[in-house]
């Protein structure tokens, strides 16, 4: 079995309503392939706007695609 090795990376926040009225959870995501990425990143846009991604150093070309962005980016998934 092979297993794929992750190069891309999405980050985003979301409010944790447990934390308090102005804190927020930052977690991240990793996948194999940017298609992956963006569709993750995608399916993420309903919650947050704070989303970013970017390609898991030491992998080459290095990306890195800001909150804004990310719909662009992700546009073409």
């Amino acid at each position: 079995m092979s297993t794929e090795k992750a190069i891309w990376y999405v980050s985003f926040a979301v409010r944790d309503a447990n934390a308090g009225h102005s804190r927020y959870a930052r977690q991240t995501k990793t996948f194999a392939s940017e298609h992956q990425a963006k569709v993750f990143a995608g399916t993420m846009l309903d919650r947050t706007d704070d989303i970013s991604a970017g390609t898991i150093n030491p992998h080459m070309p290095r990306r890195v695609i800001a909150p804004a962005a990310i719909i662009d980016w992700g546009g073409d998934a």
